[in-house]
């Protein structure tokens, strides 16, 4: 390996490793991948990262959709795959960011680096407004840019050599962080599951430590309409131990320290606005609104009688189709009724002969979505 040179001048540039090409150029070569080669370095890949079964479910979606508007530029899409939120933030939320960012502006309100961990105040208004009847304070709360990352760093936090457990199915972050650390074992072709990987398929995970004794993982995200904002949390109660009676919290705040920076102070003012009376207040009819998309979409379909289920205690719905390949039903779905889903499949083997359906769309859409589909199931 060798450093990259640079000026002076570039001081503030960070300097880039480069990798050692090896003497042979295969440019004009391609490999198992269908990929051009370019300079090989004698770097391996991560054995790790060959166990992932494909790509990531979300982009592969996102590829199929544009795959479809190539193929039917004048088609009306409707999406309901990936669960994006679509009703604009509450005002009395966006103007609390604006004043933030304006503030930048003025030697008053300029901030640069913030605590890693989060701001303060927004650490003790998630405790107080969550967690207040278990005893959660502000400084077990570790603000982020979201729960996906979390994950990451919680995965982090455990290493390799521990035996997890997920729900089946289940967000695929779980599953393909653990493949990446090297938790997973190998994939078990017969069946679709990691030999490391316990997939729960119901409720009974009586394994567990009492709830007060978790580490739990939320999001701004699907609530406050912060997908494209990007704002979390993670709790560690600071009575949380390891086998030798380390305190867990430690661990996190020191993985947190070195490989984060801290949220976005704008994206932090917006959280805090969200948990003000009036920020909630507005959240919940918002929420409400995606409710009831839910429950349109539920009822036309089981108005059908097909076995639909979900829209109870967040807005997605599974629809049963049995005996179907659920990646075949989605293809079907999109090709005759333009509408995005997501297969079951891809949130685990559980999820087989399952669509998923999401309801974060504006009014006239679901009510679109649900007479289309209606027509596709009769």
């Amino acid at each position: 390996m060798y450093y990259n040179t640079m000026p002076l001048s570039s001081y503030s540039t960070p300097r880039a490793i480069l990798l050692q090409p090896q003497k042979t150029w295969t440019g004009s070569n391609s490999n198992k991948y269908g990929s051009r080669l370019g300079h090989c370095t004698e770097v391996p890949r991560n054995v790790n990262m060959e166990g992932l079964q494909s790509e990531y479910l979300f982009p592969e979606i996102s590829m199929r959709e544009f795959e479809h508007i190539r193929k039917y530029p004048d088609a009306r899409l409707i999406k309901l795959g990936v669960g994006d939120t679509t009703q604009p933030i509450p005002e009395t939320i966006t103007s609390a960011m604006a004043e933030h960012v304006l503030g930048l502006s003025t030697v008053k309100g300029y901030k640069g680096y913030g605590a890693e961990q989060g701001n303060m105040a927004l650490r003790t208004a998630i405790a107080e407004k969550f967690y207040k009847d278990m005893g959660i304070k502000g400084d077990q709360i570790f603000v982020s840019d979201g729960a996906q990352c979390d994950i990451s760093r919680l995965q982090m936090l455990l290493g390799s050599n521990v035996t997890i457990a997920v729900q089946d199915p289940s967000f695929p972050a779980y599953v393909d962080s653990s493949v990446i650390v090297g938790q997973a074992g190998e994939l078990q072709k017969e069946t679709g599951k990691y030999r490391n990987i316990i997939q729960v398929q119901d409720q009974s995970m009586k394994f567990l430590e009492p709830e007060r004794l978790q580490l739990k993982f939320q999001s701004f995200s699907k609530f406050a309409g912060f997908t494209g904002v990007r704002l979390g949390w993670t709790v560690v109660p600071e009575e949380l131990r390891y086998s030798n009676g380390y305190p867990v919290i430690k661990d996190f705040n020191r993985i947190v320290c070195t490989c984060f920076n801290g949220a976005s102070n704008i994206a932090q003012a917006g959280g805090l606005a969200c948990l003000s009376p009036n920020g909630y207040r507005a959240l919940s009819s918002v929420i409400n609104y995606y409710m009831e998309n839910a429950k349109i979409i539920v009822d036309a379909l089981q108005s059908l009688g097909l076995k639909a289920y979900g829209g109870k205690n967040a807005p997605y719905a599974w629809v049963h189709f049995p005996g179907s390949s659920s990646w075949d039903v989605f293809a079907e779905i999109l090709e005759k009724t333009h509408i995005l889903t997501i297969p079951g499949s891809g949130f685990g083997p559980g999820g087989e002969e399952y669509i998923r359906i999401s309801a974060f769309g504006r009014r006239e859409c679901i009510l679109e979505a649900s007479k289309r589909l209606q027509n596709f199931c009769n």
